[in-house]
């Protein structure tokens, strides 16, 4: 059997409307890097497109990464999956109204016009949003009654989905980052826009960094809503180059469920204590390009403390009792799944 072909195999099993998702997201982003290029509208000194490419890719990973997640599940699988697939609806509703938006060359998020366009985006936007930190919120909870693989796979997965969840709720702060006041400016079309809100704190837009377009002159929540929303395809990375490294005969300690869960622990720890810093950082009004001193001791004592952490997982000594998962399959780390949706 082919690598494609096993890989198909293991697709067939995950939750099938997030898969769906996921294929719209990328869709939509290629369509949307594609036309960067063939659409030389701008807003605020940005391509037009560039916002829906960069939700298409954000999203589709994502939601890939649910769609793998929700079959795993041992308790609540029907309840996952239902809020899976909710998530999956309002995700395609919130990123179509922002491509939406960039087709007619306006702003999505903070348009407070009343033409059309203005009003569909906002619609869409009022029913859209809360379903994904809610769907969001439920998952990362049925995460926590229950094991989902071995321990450093489960402790990946509740912190990344924790994390994820904290990032959604820093998203709901940008509506009213730069206070209540209304602002206005101009669209590709020349149309002036009022806007009831901004990414940054201290300069509305600032002048943005290439490709992500993060503030460079003022504080932006976009830093930290990006680094939680993908923690856990980090701390899914770092789980795996354990298991990888666990294998090699230089590297048998690893070779314990516990010490790899604990240097999970210890990973997840940092990158929970980096999203806090970067959320303390934006909401003074602070660019990430330009840490002041305060900023620069805080990131020094989480890296200090993790470097700690990490220490001492791997000083103690492993435990020679085999986690449950290695009792219900034969083979440590792994935990018995149902079919998928």
């Amino acid at each position: 059997m082919s690598v494609l072909t096993r890989i198909g195999l293991a697709v067939r099993t995950w939750h099938r409307p997030l898969l769906v998702h996921a294929t719209l997201m990328f869709a939509l982003a290629a369509f949307a890097a594609v036309a960067v290029f063939a659409d030389d509208r701008r807003l605020l000194g940005e391509p037009v497109w560039a916002k829906p490419m960069k939700f298409g890719v954000a999203m589709g990973v994502y939601s890939l990464t649910l769609a793998w997640l929700l079959p795993r599940l041992t308790k609540g699988r029907r309840t996952g999956w239902w809020f899976g697939t909710l998530f999956a609806v309002a995700g395609v509703l919130d990123v179509g109204a922002v491509a939406w938006a960039a087709a007619h060359g306006t702003f999505s998020h903070f348009n407070r016009n009343t033409d059309d366009v203005a009003r569909t985006v906002q619609t869409i936007f009022s029913f859209g949003i809360m379903p994904l930190l809610v769907a969001t919120l439920v998952i990362a909870i049925l995460l926590l009654v229950q094991r989902t693989g071995d321990a450093a796979l489960t402790r990946a997965l509740r912190a990344g989905l924790g994390l994820a969840f904290a990032s959604m709720v820093v998203a709901l702060w940008l509506s009213t980052a730069s206070g209540k006041q209304p602002r206005t400016e101009v669209d590709a079309n020349g149309t002036v826009v009022s806007l009831g809100g901004a990414h940054g704190i201290g300069d509305p837009d600032g002048h943005g960094m290439a490709l992500t377009n993060w503030s460079t002159t003022g504080g932006d929540l976009r830093v930290p809503h990006f680094v939680g929303l993908h923690a856990i395809q980090v701390l899914l990375a770092v789980t795996a180059a354990l298991s990888l490294l666990a294998k090699r005969g230089d590297r048998a300690w690893l070779r314990g469920e516990r010490a790899r869960a604990r240097l999970v622990g210890a990973a997840a720890a940092g990158y929970a204590g980096v999203f806090a810093v970067l959320s303390w950082q934006a909401w003074r009004g602070q660019s990430v390009l330009h840490p002041d001193t305060a900023t620069l001791a805080a990131f020094a004592a989480v890296a200090v403390l993790t470097v700690l952490g990490a220490a001492v997982a791997v000083g103690r000594p492993p435990s020679a009792r085999p986690g449950p998962a290695a009792h219900r399959t034969g083979r440590p780390g792994l935990a018995q799944t149902g079919p998928g949706r």
